[in-house]
């Protein structure tokens, strides 16, 4: 069965089963879904009198389809989850998405590769950070499928009348409320992803001052990477570091990594643990960049670690160039000084002849 065909039919046989289930009268709808890191070809499921539906995922179905899952194991699941989401969708005003004062409370930032989105962040509301880019969200609640959300587009700013720069202060304001910033050790992490309380059980009760690895995110995991945007993030990561200047590894667009400029680690290190983790274990669709990132704690300068590296070279050079500038003047200096201690004796300004005798 080819895509289009699977497609076609599965879509048919979950609206059917739907109607079959609850009596009530489904509509389906195929288009092209636009999401971080890619698009997918979806399924649209939504009750016949609303406006509000779940979109299936077909191209991650058939993908399971043509791996030998059968099916009608893969229609009973799509069908079971698009009936679980629509039974338990967070409560949606529609009335209230067309006004922004109401939406902005449920404001929240994330953070995405600048490269990968580049095609979709043509059409959204963005803000640079180095080859990242924050985008906007409005957070309705949480679904069987996952935390329900809504894009923020340029199409909804002039909607709503306002411009990208009030959107974003506004972020700024409710994000950190909406999904709030945690930053735990790796112990820590390792720890409750175990089920274990006590870390001396596990032997990784490592003092706060000793621990290597941070992980910041949001409370929930989820979009984590966003924490990236928020005011005095910087500040309160160095402060959980001990006040160091420290790198960020992107973990994934759900987390970063902080790890203390201490001497440890070094860039071209942490730059190899990234390309790695990302090629062997983070799903394309979450993968964040394979870059490192710096904060200098005492300037107080967010940049990519290869301009960090850069930055110091060059001050570096211009301090050696000053010292040796410094040196110069100060052996000139004293070479003065000396001279001006040896004594002169008067100098004889009669012209003299040839044979020594003065003609003055």
């Amino acid at each position: 069965m080819d895509f289009e065909t699977f497609r076609e039919n599965l879509g048919r046989d979950v609206k059917e089963t739907l109607e079959a289930r609850t009596g009530t009268d489904f509509e389906v709808e195929h288009r092209t879904a636009e999401k971080m890191n890619g698009n997918y070809e979806a399924i649209v499921v939504k009750p016949a009198d609303s406006e509000v539906g779940v979109s299936l995922n077909a191209s991650t179905l058939y993908r399971d389809y043509e791996s030998g899952v059968p099916y009608e194991t893969i229609a009973k699941g799509a069908t079971d989850l698009a009936d679980r989401s629509l039974r338990n969708q967070p409560e949606f005003d529609v009335d209230s998405f067309k006004d922004y004062d109401k939406m902005k409370g449920t404001l929240a930032m994330e953070v995405v590769s600048k490269e990968r989105n580049a095609e979709l962040l043509d059409t959204v509301p963005h803000k640079d950070i180095e080859d990242m880019s924050v985008v906007y969200r409005f957070v309705l609640g949480e679904t069987p499928a996952g935390s329900g959300t809504i894009l923020v587009t340029n199409q909804m700013l002039e909607n709503y009348g306002i411009t990208a720069d009030q959107l974003h202060q506004d972020a700024m304001k409710t994000a950190p409320e909406v999904r709030p910033l945690v930053i735990e050790g790796m112990c820590e992490v390792l720890a409750k992803q175990m089920g274990v309380q006590d870390l001396e059980m596990l032997g990784l009760n490592i003092p706060p001052e000793q621990e290597q690895i941070f992980v910041a995110s949001v409370e929930g995991n989820v979009h984590g990477a966003g924490v990236l945007a928020y005011e005095n993030f910087m500040e309160k990561a160095s402060e959980r570091v001990g006040g160091e200047s420290f790198f960020i590894l992107p973990s994934s667009i759900h987390e970063i990594l902080i790890v203390p400029d201490n001497g440890i680690m070094d860039l071209r290190h942490l730059e190899s643990m990234v390309r790695e983790v990302n090629a062997t274990t983070v799903d394309p669709s979450e993968q964040l960049t394979d870059n490192v990132y710096h904060y200098d704690a005492k300037e107080k300068v967010f940049e990519l670690g290869e301009k960090y590296v850069e930055r110091q070279a060059a001050k570096e050079a211009r301090g050696h160039e000053a010292s040796e500038k410094k040196s110069l003047l100060g052996d000139l200096k004293a070479a003065k000084d000396e001279a001006s201690k040896t004594p002169h004796k008067d100098a004889d300004i009669g012209e003299k002849s040839k044979d020594g005798k003065s003609l003055g």
